[in-house]
């Protein structure tokens, strides 16, 4: 993923974080928002 789309033109984050983690993003896969580093997933 490309880094302009995590992050804004004044570099605040613009990606979803983790709750559970704090310092990783949410993968989008349509359906769901799952992080990697954890296994955390909210269901849409």
């Amino acid at each position: 993923m490309a880094r302009h789309e995590l992050y804004g033109d004044d570099g605040t984050v613009e990606g979803e974080q983790c709750p559970r983690c704090g310092d990783t993003f949410l993968a989008d896969h349509g359906d769901r928002k799952h992080c990697g580093k954890c296994g955390y997933t909210e269901w849409e």
